[in-house]
């Protein structure tokens, strides 16, 4: 499955929770000046879409950086969230959130690495704790002052009253972006160190911030989000330019590879994200480039018009046959009209050219188990084993539990439902189906102590 929206589950609203939770502490009069501060998705549904050609660029980009920061990549989860504002943030510590806005904004592959730069000095600086403790320090004088005004106003002194809670409000609030002004112009110092420690320029996050600087020129409702929750002053961007300039890798370009393979995947995000007649005028049929062709593809696909979906892909795989996602695209169009042995050659060209590569193993194993005999039900099974290997992806157990119930093992179909849900956070749902599970599961075996720890677990904490 190439583009998946995989929602909002509890455990990525417990990170969101849990990073914002701060904000909460406030007054509501000092947090609504704030509110253009907090991310999009936090401010309604969060949606979080998979697609497995934009995380591995992502990973590509993030890695190096991580471990320059001395971060262990493999404890950092990276999200992709359906939104358009140009955006990027860290939540519960190793969370980052990626917004596809970002990645179809930003001009070039070292742009988008300099936020994750920026986003990993954040992580590495703990600012999430830091500024939670800043948030309680402060809370209590402006509750204290707050409650004095109430009183005044009570006792009659309406304006000594009002002045006092406006006060506490304009206090917490200037206290409050100073300190994230700190704390942002900290993340570009420690951005910029890890992209030369990894032997990267910085150039890209300058030529962004410097752009985020003219966007604080706007007025407020023409401002990007971004701009406004990271508060660029004429110092910090001198710091940082001064900073950045000094590395020797600053001249350093991205490759020509990294360029063409960073506008495939705009281009994709473009054909699945926007209006198909946006997609259309953005690459009208003049346009022969392979992201052209990409984008028109998956826009035609997106109208219904199988053949001239196909007759757009032809001439992009003639131009890259080893590409992975060219293909796992191909499959999901087949498979989404209709055509399934279409769709399962497509995808098994697609695990050949990157056979580590989960969520390709989750497509393979979707389409074979349309077919819906025994044969390709087991083969089925095992590229799901491989797609749920990390656990990450939710919609492969759900895929396993409709394969295991087409062989009669309801007893693994049952677990496999208990880990689909526990990997959503919908613990009650996921304890009903382990205690099913365990039932029916040999005693002491692997799969009925998985099915135990599932059972066993308690709901989360709300906070």
């Amino acid at each position: 499955m190439s583009f998946t929206d995989t929602g909002a589950n509890a455990g990525l609203k417990a990170a969101l929770r849990s990073g914002l939770r701060a904000l909460c502490a406030l007054t509501a009069g000092a947090a609504m000046s704030l509110h253009a501060a907090l991310p999009a998705a936090a401010q309604g549904r969060i949606s979080i879409i998979s697609d497995a050609e934009t995380e591995a660029m992502l990973r590509e980009y993030s890695d190096p950086v991580f471990m320059a920061a001395g971060i262990d990549p493999g404890a950092v989860k990276i999200h992709l969230v359906n939104d358009k504002n140009l955006n990027a943030f860290v939540a519960n510590g190793q969370q980052l959130f990626v917004h596809t806005g970002l990645i179809t904004i930003v001009d070039t592959p070292s742009e988008l690495i300099g936020v994750i730069a920026h986003e990993t000095g954040h992580m590495a600086g703990g600012h999430l704790v830091k500024r939670r403790e800043e948030f309680e320090s402060m809370s209590m004088p402006v509750i204290a002052s707050m409650i004095l005004g109430v009183g005044a106003i009570a006792a009659g002194q309406g304006d000594a009253g009002m002045a006092l809670i406006m006060g506490s409000q304009h206090i917490a609030t200037r206290s409050l972006l100073a300190f994230t002004r700190e704390q942002e112009a900290s993340a570009d110092q420690a951005g910029a160190t890890f992209l030369q420690r990894s032997g990267q320029s910085g150039k890209g996050m300058l030529d962004l911030f410097s752009s985020m600087r003219d966007q604080e020129l706007l007025t407020a409702n023409r401002q990007d989000p971004y701009a406004r929750s990271h508060p660029m002053s004429g110092a910090r961007l001198t710091a940082l330019e001064e900073r950045v300039k000094v590395s020797p890798y600053f001249e350093k370009q991205d490759s020509p590879a990294r360029v063409h393979a960073f506008k495939m995947v705009q281009a994709k995000l473009f054909g699945f994200l926007d209006d198909p007649s946006v997609t259309f005028n953005r690459y009208p049929p003049t346009d022969k480039s392979d992201y052209a062709l990409y984008a028109r593809a998956v826009a035609y696909h997106r109208t219904g018009q199988l053949d001239k979906a196909l007759a757009e892909l032809g001439p992009l795989i003639e131009n890259q046959p080893n590409n992975p996602y060219v293909w796992e695209v191909k499959g999901q169009i087949y498979f989404e009209s209709g055509k399934v042995e279409e769709a399962i050659t497509a995808y098994r060209k697609s695990v050949e050219l990157k056979p580590t590569d989960e969520q390709l193993h989750l497509g393979l194993g979707r389409a074979l188990l349309a077919r819906e005999d025994t044969d390709s039900t087991q083969e089925a099974i095992r590229h799901l084993q491989i797609a749920t290997k990390s656990g990450e992806q939710a919609f492969g157990y759900y895929q396993l539990s409709i394969g295991y119930g087409q062989l009669d093992d309801i007893g693994m179909a049952e677990l496999s439902a208990a880990q689909y849900y526990d990997a959503l956070g919908a613990v009650g749902e996921a304890k009903a189906h382990a205690m099913r599970a365990q039932k029916l599961l040999k005693n002491g075996s692997p799969e009925w102590l998985r099915a135990q720890d599932i059972a066993m677990q308690q709901p989360p904490q709300r906070g």
